[in-house]
């Protein structure tokens, strides 16, 4: 994410009901509508970037598995199915394994993103011929969600010998802004997930998962498709922490250089998700009376700054935005925040990059890990184009780019699991 306001917001679903009269019948119920973020699949770079990846095959294949379904088990185990299948289809696309369905660079993370979209406005518009609750439904696309993000799928071989890294990326996002966009963090998800890395200590699995750039999947809460103690993060991390010898988050941050961030806030800046809502407001997480403002990274990053891992620069970024202790206007602060000050922005901002950094974090620190396990958020430079295209959905230097950055997140890896 960048640092213009690194993560976003709740979403509110309201249903509006028909009015009736003596002599007229109650309104059916209106049909089910894609959200903001499903919508603009209609547009053309979405569709080109199914096409030349052979992707577009995909939201099909899962409508026609729905329409056969006859019961809401069947319908599940066709969500789970195809969910999980094209997880699988985008790594091994990612890691040159099987056909590329086309001439789009594999390292790409948009097939995923534009393909899983059009899943979920399948699930979310589908009219069954049975019975479906508002809670089934929700279930489904929740379903969809963890299998197609890899979430349900990590694992590490059993025995010793093996260090177990854990790494996490997010969608593609300001899609408004440029619907063009790639995520070099997704990319780097895909092409690293399953893969073992050389260092020094021996041999280090790496797992990953990507996130969405929605507030609402963060919040979590109560809801039926997340069940209590917190969001879509601290449920597909939880259960992996204790076993992990290192695990970092990872987003798009700034032009031209890596920041491994030091320092992350308990503060959402209001800044639109990918459904174009923003929420201004402390984190909300699981019991927020012991909520700390601050947490902080146990990434090796002094090891991780001084090695030549790659072409861009990569930089130990220790600022924050704080309300001082007793103030009432926020002070940037470039050397960390002060005692009892209350978070603004963390190193990584105050959007979803932030916050999965903060919500990571804070979770290692409450299993009781703070003192033996590495782990924090590292922010990669902005993906760019070409100079000159506007229009087209790739370039070689987009390309080429992207591959970089993705080298030298395993080089950081590397060197990080050495360190630590």
């Amino acid at each position: 994410m960048t640092s213009l306001r690194v993560h976003l917001g709740v979403l509110g679903l309201a249903l509006l009901t028909g009015f009736t009269t003596p002599t007229a019948a109650s309104a059916a119920p209106e049909a089910p509508t894609p959200t903001v973020e499903e919508q603009r699949l209609d547009r053309a770079a979405p569709q080109e970037i199914l096409r030349r990846s052979g992707f577009d095959a995909v939201a099909p294949r899962l409508a026609r598995a729905l329409d056969a379904a006859r019961s809401y088990g069947a319908a599940r185990r066709a969500v789970t199915g195809e969910g999980s299948r094209l997880w699988q289809r985008a790594v091994d696309r990612a890691q040159g394994r099987g056909g590329a369905g086309g001439d789009l660079s594999r390292d790409d993370d948009r097939p995923l993103y534009w393909a899983r979209l059009g899943m979920t406005r399948e699930v979310r518009t589908w009219e069954p011929g049975f019975g479906l609750t508002e809670g089934q439904r929700a279930a489904l696309l929740d379903e969809l969600e963890r299998t197609s993000r890899g979430q349900n799928a990590i694992g590490y071989p059993h025995g010793k010998g093996l260090k177990r890294i854990l790494l996490t990326g997010f969608d593609p996002f300001t899609l408004d802004r440029d619907i063009r966009i790639s995520n070099p963090s997704g990319a780097t998800a895909l092409a690293l997930d399953g893969t073992v890395i050389e260092t020094a200590d021996g041999p280090a699995r790496i797992e990953t998962a990507v996130f969405p750039v929605r507030w609402r999947d963060f919040t979590g809460g109560t809801s039926q498709a997340f069940g209590t103690g917190g969001g879509t993060v601290e449920r597909t991390l939880r259960p992996y922490l204790p076993k992990v010898d290192l695990f970092t988050t990872v987003s798009q941050g700034r032009a031209g250089r890596f920041d491994i961030e030091r320092t992350n806030g308990a503060w959402r800046g209001g800044f639109g998700d990918n459904d174009n809502i923003g929420r201004t407001e402390t984190v909300p997480v699981t019991d927020p009376a012991s909520q700390p403002q601050w947490t902080t990274t146990t990434l090796p990053y002094r090891a991780i700054v001084a090695a030549d891992t790659g072409r861009f620069p990569v930089y130990d970024n220790t600022g924050v935005t704080e309300i001082p202790a007793g103030g009432t206007e926020p002070v940037v602060r470039p050397d960390g925040p002060t005692p009892g000050s209350t978070a603004r922005a963390g190193g990584g901002g105050d959007y979803l990059s932030n916050e999965i950094a903060y919500r990571a974090t804070l979770l290692r620190d409450r299993l009781g890990l703070r003192d033996t396990l590495p782990g924090g958020h590292v922010h990669t430079p902005v993906l760019q184009f070409g100079a000159g295209n506007t229009t087209e959905v790739t370039d070689p230097e987009f390309v080429r780019n992207r591959l970089d950055i993705i080298t030298q997140v395993r080089t950081i890896l590397t060197v990080a699991a050495e360190g630590s």
